[in-house]
């Protein structure tokens, strides 16, 4: 299985990371930056993800009517354990397509997640270049692993009980890139926020991913940073279209209501 992992998904990507630093090196005449590389593959990895995020959009939609359903079948079956189990299972084998395309998706994030783990821990350090192709042009090493001449991408914000505060900014921006994101998602929502749901995304979520990421090295940062940045792109958009469509139908049901409410006045006049 891991030679397979290796062959297949992360020799490919790895080869990826270093052309793009490759190539930045040439255009700046030997001052390659392996954060801009990084960025660059992290775009690529999106675009090749963008059917599956589409795909996790209608699963997120099937997903909530099938929770609707549960709460139908419970309140419709609440003095009938029995009849209620029998019930939900129906729901849960009839929508087999949803829990196959969810696990599915999780699969995806987690090889993600482990080809970025290597290629932190060991691609970066030259430790791999024994994967590179054949074809692959020549690449001066060792790699520059400091983003912008500030960052180093191997440490993290806390390291053997130090704190590198380069670092730390970029977990900071992190976190509140996250906040930013789960706004914008609950002023795209379809369908109404508890205010337990509030609370956890908007403010838990954040604070908990923050001490979650700071042994997370800063190459990680800026991968994560540059996907989240992306989401707030599109999801920005996305939301924009969502608020202008029900602003549209809320013009259009009071101008009906209006055209209704005229005519019924001229036929009370007659």
């Amino acid at each position: 299985m891991t030679h397979y992992f290796i062959l297949f998904i992360y020799q490919p990507f790895f080869n990826l990371l270093v052309f793009f630093y490759w190539m930045l090196d040439s255009l700046t005449r030997g001052h390659g930056d392996m954060g801009i590389a990084v960025i660059l593959l992290t775009i690529v990895i999106r675009i090749l993800l963008y059917p599956l995020s589409l795909a996790e959009e209608k699963s997120e939609t099937d997903r909530h009517e099938i929770t609707e359903q549960i709460k139908q079948i419970e309140e419709e079956h609440s003095a009938d354990p029995i009849a209620y189990r029998e019930a939900k299972k129906e729901v849960i084998k009839t929508n087999k397509r949803v829990l196959l395309a969810e696990s599915f998706n999780l699969l995806v994030q987690v090889v993600v997640a482990l080809m970025l783990w290597k290629i932190f821990s060991s691609g970066l350090k030259g430790e791999d270049f024994h994967l590179l192709y054949p074809f692959m042009p020549d690449v001066k090493t060792p790699f520059n692993l400091v983003f912008l001449g500030k960052f180093d991408l191997t440490h993290a914000p806390i390291n053997n009980w130090k704190i590198d505060w380069h670092a730390m900014q970029l977990n900071i921006i992190q976190s509140s890139l996250i906040f930013i994101l789960e706004t914008i998602l609950m002023l795209g929502a379809k369908t109404p926020v508890s205010k337990k749901q509030f609370i956890r995304l908007q403010f838990i979520l954040p604070i908990v991913s923050f001490f979650i990421f700071l042994g997370l090295p800063a190459g990680k940062k800026v991968f994560i940073i540059t996907t989240l940045i992306i989401s707030i792109i599109l999801n920005s958009i996305k939301t924009i279209r969502y608020r202008f469509k029900k602003y549209r139908e809320k013009v259009e049901a009071q101008e009906a209501a209006a055209a209704d409410g005229q005519e019924q006045v001229v036929v009370d006049v007659k």
